[in-house]
């Protein structure tokens, strides 16, 4: 059987620019960075911006399990499929960070015959957003250090400073720092740490920011910390949003590449789901949404994280109305969330599965209530026995979800056919989209409403610390903003080791941040981590490169 990666370097790409003309793209507005990937300039949308949008399709996950679910695979297939179907489709993902490519996950382009190409530059550099957004964030870190040694003018205080730096890597070493040793010349001494690039507010901005000018006001409003008077002093102050917009006016325009069936996709921006509202670009989504008739978008991890994030702070800044809702899941993951070992998947086990069902079942009333029709995506594998799939169409019909089966990974945009026909059947059904809580709320009354409605927790917990910042941040203005949990992917609770549906604890908000350029706040829960760390065998290990150039193992 071969490998994703081998399947991909088999694949025959079109030349970008056909790709661009059957979406009726002009080639003023095409920018080449090769012949298989190009940027498409944002003021092409000022000439397609009063026609109708198409359909939007979320496609969301169950509970991540090392078993895999395949949701960026199945996001791909889904949308050749629409295709196969005679739909004008296209799809739009984030760019994978290379943290995760060099860490567990490995690759993240689809995979089988449901991929997004070239996936070795997709999964390595691409067109260099990542690095511009990094970029941009350490522009202000340093100019905001050079401010302290410069005499201060602001009068910030260095104790109060909230901006990191940030590098695409997970690298747990550099989680907390001290930076201006070596004496005067060398800076300032002060505590600091750094965050991996996609959790930065700057690429949080880059995806919410609809064209240049409100990026760079965006930019503008990020707060870096407070004086000794305790006002707040942002990248404004510092005089630094100019400079990091100029960075950044390339990586503002969406990546256009190809699936594996020469079907359209935009690839652009990175924002975790875990700690960031992890959807691509409003601006790549809103272009897509003039240029077809059907858009498939994935969110980043599970419903509990990506999808409620993008219905209640994407959908809301974004002005979009989701049709329906694709929730992917595998008899393997249910099976874990039912207790069984990864060694032992491949073995009937009803018993397991109708206890892990529980997890889909969990997600299924979490989506339901944002008003869209659910359909979940069953991912064959070759393993699961007709038992265990009739087990999880009938968890899933219990729950008031269609359901498909989707083969997409062996067959392409042909094994998707059964789950495509299920959407566009939902997409026929009465639709009220609504978003989870008024932005009006108290932030804590948001914050309880997730935990309660969303997690299924029965309360929530706050450090002294969290408690403290978050009734500053309310008594500065902050209150109506949205709030983004940031939390483990691994359960629907805060601990990674409640699995399946939790129920009878309750969350604990360790710390909240303020991303006042991004729009929201973000209440950091349980133990998650705003820079990974590599596990114990990263796949840094056997990714490597023949003499012809060929990158091996990616995927």
């Amino acid at each position: 059987m071969l490998s994703d990666i081998q399947i991909a370097q088999q694949a025959e790409l079109k030349p970008i620019g056909e790709i661009a003309e059957k979406l009726g793209i002009p080639g003023k507005y095409v920018i080449p960075y090769g012949h298989t990937k190009a940027k498409i300039d944002l003021k092409y949308y000022s000439e397609i911006k009063d026609r109708p949008d198409g359909k939007l399709i979320l496609v969301t996950a169950t509970t991540p399990t090392p078993a895999g679910e395949g949701k960026t695979t199945t996001t791909i297939g889904l949308t050749q499929a629409l295709v196969k179907l005679g739909k004008k489709a296209m799809l739009c993902l984030r760019e994978p960070s290379l943290g995760p490519c060099f860490g567990v996950k490995g690759g993240a382009a689809g995979g089988g015959y449901s991929q997004v190409l070239p996936m070795e530059d997709i999964n390595l550099h691409f067109t260099g957003d990542i690095h511009a957004v990094s970029t941009a964030h350490n522009l202000l870190a340093a100019m905001l250090d050079n401010h302290l040694q410069q005499g201060n003018e602001l009068g910030i205080d260095p104790r109060r400073i909230t901006f990191r730096r940030v590098v695409d890597m997970n690298d747990r070493a550099l989680r907390n720092i001290v930076i201006g040793l070596g004496g005067k010349a060398h800076g300032i001494p002060r505590e600091s740490g750094f965050d991996i690039s996609v959790s930065s507010e700057i690429m949080a901005i880059l995806c919410l920011a609809t064209d240049l000018q409100d990026l760079k006001e965006r930019l503008g409003n990020i707060v870096v910390g407070y004086t000794w008077t305790g006002e707040k002093v942002t990248a404004r102050d510092l005089k630094a949003h100019g400079a990091m917009a100029a960075l950044l006016k390339d990586a503002i325009n969406p990546n256009l590449v190809q699936t594996i069936e020469h079907v359209p996709a935009f690839v652009h921006g990175g924002p975790f789901a875990n700690i960031a509202h992890g959807t691509n670009s409003i601006v790549a989504t809103k272009m897509a949404l003039k240029l077809t008739d059907y858009t498939v978008v994935e969110a980043g991890f599970a419903a509990d994280l990506g999808a409620e994030k993008f219905m209640d702070i994407v959908c809301r800044k974004a002005g979009f109305s989701p049709s329906a809702v694709v929730l992917v899941t595998t008899v393997r993951a249910l099976k874990m969330h039912g207790g069984v070992p990864k060694d032992e998947l491949g073995k009937e086990n009803l018993e397991a599965l109708e206890k892990g069902a529980e997890n889909l079942e969990a997600h299924i009333d979490i989506l339901k209530k944002f008003g869209v029709p659910v359909v979940v995506a069953l991912n064959r594998f070759t393993t699961d026995t007709d038992a265990e799939i009739q087990k999880v169409h009938e968890a899933a019909r219990r729950h008031g979800a269609t359901i498909a089966l989707s083969e997409v990974w062996a067959k392409g945009g042909e094994g998707g056919i059964e789950l495509a026909k299920a959407v566009l059947e939902a997409l026929d059904k009465p639709c009220g989209y609504r978003p989870l809580y008024e932005l009006e709320l108290p932030l804590r009354e948001k914050i309880e409403t997730i935990a309660r409605e969303v997690y299924g927790a029965d309360g929530v917990d706050y450090t002294p610390a969290a408690e403290s910042t978050l009734k500053e941040l309310e008594a500065n203005g902050y209150g109506n903003l949205p709030v983004c949990m940031a939390k483990t992917q691994m359960s629907i609770s805060d601990d990674p080791a409640k699995k399946g549906r939790p129920k009878g604890y309750r969350i604990t908000v360790r710390e909240v941040r303020l991303s006042a350029g991004a729009g929201f706040i973000v209440p950091i829960c349980g133990s998650i981590m705003t820079m990974p760390g590599l596990p114990k065998k990263p796949a840094a290990e056997i990714i490597d490169i023949d003499e012809n150039g060929n990158i091996l193992n990616l995927f």
